[in-house]
């Protein structure tokens, strides 16, 4: 009897464990089905105006369509990204609060910034790459160089000083690795944001940059900057007389950035899944494609584990680069 009642009680135990720990997973899956019921936020974490901004409020604006519920951008801006990174990294993993990072974010930061708040393979999932971009090696009108030929030439002669958005992104180590296979001497001025380096470009106190082919595009058909080369293996639709850089004199030269997708690490699978499908129909949309073509980004899509394993590996990569290339942050 005595036996039979602690069998009973035995089972009982071991099938209200087995309940409890169904609870989570039970809880994730209601999470889903109901997923979204309020707004969504998705940060920007540069500037208005930037290519990163651009693409957030429109992936923003077509999600709010699919899904039924206001997606609102947010600008949250500082530290080449980090602050708006690090925000993310530590919003609750619901699905509501998500990121547009670079590879800047997604896998180079964490390398060279010491105090960095986030990382992002530990604390990112990433949904989707969104849009992959070269940067163009443009220079002012001041500069009397029509190529690359030409600009080193005048680089043997004098220091220049070459601008980017910030710290640590693509822009900047655009700069350095051609720093280096170039064999010349340039100093660095980061600028927070692309517009004002831009302006000092034109304006004719900066000589060169490594700018995001969408951001300077209208201003290269526009004749106001001048583009020596594509930082990409191949040309740019878009610009099919302007060499790649590897073409023009400096062999095996190629960095492209990429923006992609990210919630926080834990969001359940089932909600990435839904973002996911979402977004991947954006990217795929004929006008969505022609808009940023036509802004000199390829769109990519894919699915999250694809994302999550790219962005590993391009930090790996980046790695490489940023150790042989010697490339350091004060």
């Amino acid at each position: 009897m005595k036996k039979n009642l602690f069998t009973t009680l035995r089972t009982v135990g071991l099938s209200s464990l087995t309940a409890l720990a169904l609870l989570p997973h039970s809880f994730a899956q209601a999470q889903a089905a109901n997923y979204p019921n309020k707004p969504i936020t998705i940060v920007a974490p540069f500037a208005a105006g930037t290519l990163t901004d651009i693409l957030t409020r429109t992936v923003a604006n077509k999600l709010s369509i699919a899904l039924g519920q206001p997606v609102v951008a947010e600008n949250k801006t500082g530290a080449d990204g980090n602050i708006g990174a690090a925000f993310v990294a530590s919003a609750p993993p619901d699905g509501y609060t998500l990121l547009v990072g670079a590879t800047s974010i997604g896998s180079i930061n964490v390398l060279l910034h010491k105090n960095i708040k986030y990382d992002p393979q530990r604390d990112f999932v990433g949904i989707t790459n969104l849009i992959s971009v070269p940067n163009v090696l443009v220079v002012g009108s001041h500069v009397p160089a029509k190529n690359l030929k030409e600009l080193l030439a005048l680089q043997k002669q004098k220091s220049f000083n070459y601008g980017s958005s910030g710290a640590g992104g693509s822009m900047h180590l655009s700069g350095e690795i051609y720093k280096k296979m170039a064999g010349v001497e340039m100093v660095h001025i980061p600028y927070k944001g692309t517009t004002p380096v831009i302006n000092d470009i034109i304006g004719g106190r900066v000589e060169m940059m490594f700018c995001n082919l969408p951001v300077c595009l209208s201003l290269i058909k526009s004749g106001k900057l001048t583009a020596l080369g594509v930082t990409s293996a191949t040309r740019s639709p878009l610009l099919p007389d302007v060499p790649t850089l590897a073409e023009a004199g400096l062999p095996g030269f190629d960095v492209s950035g990429w923006f992609g997708l990210f919630a926080p690490k834990g969001t359940p699978p089932d909600i990435v899944a839904k973002l996911n499908a979402e977004t991947v129909k954006i990217l795929n949309d004929p006008q969505f494609k022609e808009e940023f073509l036509n802004r000199g980004a390829i769109t990519i899509g894919g699915t999250s584990q694809e994302f999550t394993k790219y962005a590993a590996e391009e930090r790996e990569r980046w790695a490489k680069i940023i150790a042989e290339a010697n490339i350091t942050l004060d």
